[in-house]
């Protein structure tokens, strides 16, 4: 095949889940209610979070960073793919495609790290609770999210420096609805043993890194917890490390779902199909885990929402009363004028 340099490909075409367009109105509204629930569910463990000093404390800190990355990933995703479907044109422009490719790493990555950070908290609550406050202390926990962030940064700058090297064939459809590197070098007529290799020794690395984290702490939290000699403190322990494991489940659970997919079908489409379940619904189904699950949250979401609804009557009610004003006013002034025009006349 005939290869071309990138400076010379202006854009690519993102194929989609499906080339049917009777379907494509039921991919759409299916994915714009996803969006808005993830938006609004993360939106709101976040404000619910900020008006609660209650909530003020390491584990809802990293909740919140959470909810912003989960907004974050999605935002990436999602918007370009129903602009596409409402103008019905797949296409994409170069640096459209590397950059969201570029954000989807960084988001997931961070997603990563901060499922490890929030494991260890726990851990650190349960095994030590006595020096939790001592431990994670206000800089630590915002260093660890620091520190998180710049790594996933610094990896997707380096995925994505790597793919500006490759040249492209011809044919530059990819099988997906975003711009998935894997797919993204899967077009290239350029060697690409380097960029694998890359990708493989960074996804073991991090990857490996946050799982061992994860496994570490609740091995650790574990052995703490069947130590404990009244059956209410176990379960007590384990309920705060609940909501926690759910997420964990569902994100790598899925993630790993995909990755067997891919490797026993041979269909880019069917691959496709399968990334919405770690790259969409985790992030959806985030918020109603940490608030079905936890009392504390469900409390503060409760004050939230009380709160907004008397500011919101207030406003109507003060928008109303403002309103009857204004007519009364404008009454009593026709009424003076039409008082003062009859006295002329008489």
């Amino acid at each position: 095949m005939e290869s071309t340099n990138h400076t010379a490909v202006s854009e690519f075409l993102l194929q989609g889940l499906t080339e049917d367009p009777a379907l494509q109105p039921l991919i759409f509204s299916l994915f714009l209610s996803m969006y808005l629930v993830t938006i609004v569910g993360n939106l709101l463990i976040i404000l619910a979070i900020s008006n609660d000093s209650h909530l003020h404390t390491p584990m809802y800190f990293f909740l919140c960073s959470l909810s912003f990355n989960d907004i974050s990933l999605s935002t990436s995703i999602i918007p370009k793919m129903l602009v596409n479907i409402q103008v019905q044109d797949q296409s994409i422009t170069y640096s459209g495609c590397l950059t969201q490719g570029g954000l989807v790493i960084v988001f997931g990555y961070l997603e990563n790290f901060l499922l490890a950070v929030m494991a260890y908290d726990r851990y650190v609550a349960i095994s030590h609770p006595l020096r939790y406050t001592v431990i994670m202390n206000p800089c630590l926990c915002v260093l660890l999210v620091m520190v998180s962030m710049s790594i996933s940064i610094v990896v997707g700058l380096l995925h994505s420096v790597m793919v500006l090297r490759l040249s492209f064939c011809r044919v530059l459809e990819i099988p997906h609805f975003f711009c998935e590197l894997t797919q993204f070098i899967k077009l290239t007529c350029s060697d690409t043993l380097f960029v694998n290799i890359l990708v493989y020794i960074s996804s073991c690395m991090f990857g490996g890194v946050s799982i061992s984290g994860i496994i570490f702490s609740y091995v650790h939290i574990v052995s703490s917890v069947l130590k404990m000699p009244s059956s209410e403190g176990k379960h007590k322990a384990f309920s705060t490390c609940g909501s926690h494991l759910c997420v964990v489940s569902l994100y790598y659970g899925t993630g790993f779902g995909v990755y067997i997919s891919s490797s026993v079908t041979d269909s880019p489409r069917k691959t496709a199909v399968a990334s919405v379940m770690y790259s969409v619904v985790p992030q959806m189904l985030n918020p109603f885990i940490y608030s079905l699950r936890n009392r504390d949250m469900k409390d503060a979401l409760r004050k939230f929402l009380v709160r907004i609804a008397f500011l919101f009557r207030y406003f109507i009610l003060f928008d109303l009363g403002f309103s009857d004003r204004i007519m009364v006013s404008q009454n009593a002034s026709l009424h003076s004028k039409s008082s003062s025009t009859w006295k002329r006349q008489s």
